[in-house]
């Protein structure tokens, strides 16, 4: 009874647009002190407690690199160089968008923000090139999805503290699936430029493509730097954070010198606002856990599931369906919290490994970063390139069936995710 009241209290506060992690505190904390079984002074302790940890201060350095990257022209140069080398290719501007969000994802960590940084830029030029407007913001939101499947990864960290696993296994699970996913995207885009017959870009000089990528690699060696300091075990990956942080700053104003007193103030801004956004979705599921542990919830659904003779295969279907369901509604970091806890005693029971399910997990949550109504990268693009929600939704549609595709590889084969931790360890 008082886990239905909460979950009504949730989502009567979220269809009045309250925001999410607020909705979530608000109608925990009612439930606690409706129940008056709990002492009301001990929430802001474990507020504080689940917020005063290390390896979250990655998140507002990896943040603020991608941002910097952003705006920085760091992305701008990047996307320059590889232009040059492929952009030549029958719907070589497709390849490009893809793998300068593939970089750029293993810079920043953030889904919005790699759709921010590349959409800004190849979707006016895909447009000016004569691909389908749709089509372009459909590949450049599901193509920016990689920035929280290859590493470094916001929600990896998040999936991290909360199950305790080893930040940089997590990571190195994410590299092949992440490469996968782009090549998977790679592939369709040439078989749709086929089809549409889109054409191709004037074939650089050797000359010229030695410059451009001369011009970008401070930015190539950024995902070397981030990633080789933390597998080389010279820093964790909240070292490597304010590494990259610092990387960029220096490259943006000695090197590029893009940078000025109102850009600092654009990326400041910003970045508060991400990392402020995360931060308080995790207090808030903080609380939401608490709850629900109290109330033996995670116990109760964990026998449930047995009691229906729950193998691994049905277990994987099921959270996927879960995850797309919830997807449409609630942002990545608050899904995984709230999940979790609930997830947990049942993956430990059908021995399932926690890498390959973080993995599993994280691709359902790339599918929710491009699915109504509330994916982030769906509002991210309808605002880069001013058009209305519904363009942008119909554009992704085909993507998240090629996400989907991805999905079930990898559910079907742990390999892809364990390989390299595995090797590597």
């Amino acid at each position: 009874m008082n886990t239905t009241m909460l979950f009504s209290a949730f989502a009567i506060l979220l269809l009045l647009r309250i925001p999410i992690a607020v909705s979530l505190m608000l109608s925990t904390v009612f439930m606690f002190w409706l129940s008056g079984s709990f002492g009301m002074w001990t929430i802001p302790q474990k507020v504080f407690s689940a917020l005063n940890s290390v390896t979250l201060i990655a998140i507002p350095g990896f943040v603020l690199a991608g941002t910097i990257m952003a705006r920085g022209g760091i992305a701008k140069y990047l996307i320059e160089a590889l232009r040059a080398w492929v952009g030549h290719i029958s719907g070589g501007l497709s390849i490009v968008t893809i793998l300068a969000c593939t970089f750029f994802a293993a810079i920043s960590g953030s889904s919005p923000a790699t759709a921010a940084a590349i959409g800004s830029i190849m979707i006016p030029a895909m447009v000016e090139a004569g691909y389908n407007k749709r089509y372009a913001m459909g590949l450049v939101a599901a193509s920016g999805t990689l920035g929280i499947l290859i590493p470094p990864s916001i929600p990896l960290i998040v999936y991290g503290v909360v199950t305790e696993e080893s930040i940089g296994k997590l990571f190195m699970a994410g590299v092949v699936p992440g490469i996968g996913v782009s090549l998977v995207l790679i592939l369709y885009a040439l078989i749709y430029a086929r089809i549409k017959g889109y054409g191709k870009l004037d074939k650089m000089s050797w000359a010229d493509r030695s410059a451009s990528t001369r011009k970008a690699i401070w930015g190539l060696l950024l995902p070397i730097l981030i990633l080789g300091s933390i597998y080389s075990g010279a820093t964790t990956p909240t070292e490597a954070s304010i590494v990259a942080s610092v990387y960029s700053v220096l490259v943006s104003v000695f090197v590029y010198r893009e940078v000025s007193w109102k850009t600092w103030h654009q990326i400041l801004k910003e970045t508060i606002g991400i990392t402020g956004m995360i931060m308080l979705i995790i207090a808030a599921a903080t609380i939401f856990s608490l709850y629900m542990t109290q109330e033996e919830i995670p116990q109760m659904i964990a026998a449930a599931m047995l009691s229906i003779d729950l193998n691994t295969a049905l277990f994987f279907v099921l959270t996927a369906v879960l995850f797309l369901i919830l997807g449409m509604f609630l942002e990545s970091s608050s899904i995984m919290l709230i999940t979790l806890p609930l997830l947990l005693p049942i993956m430990k029971s059908l021995g399932i490994d926690p890498i390959h399910f973080a993995v599993v997990m994280i691709i359902n949550m790339e599918i929710a970063q491009v699915t109504p109504p509330v994916g982030l990268n769906l509002f991210v693009i309808s605002g880069i390139s001013k058009e209305s929600l519904g363009s942008v939704c119909r554009g992704s549609f085909p993507f998240i069936i090629v996400l989907c595709i991805c999905m079930v590889i990898a559910m079907i084969w742990p390999g892809l995710s364990l390989w390299l931790p595995n090797r590597l360890l």
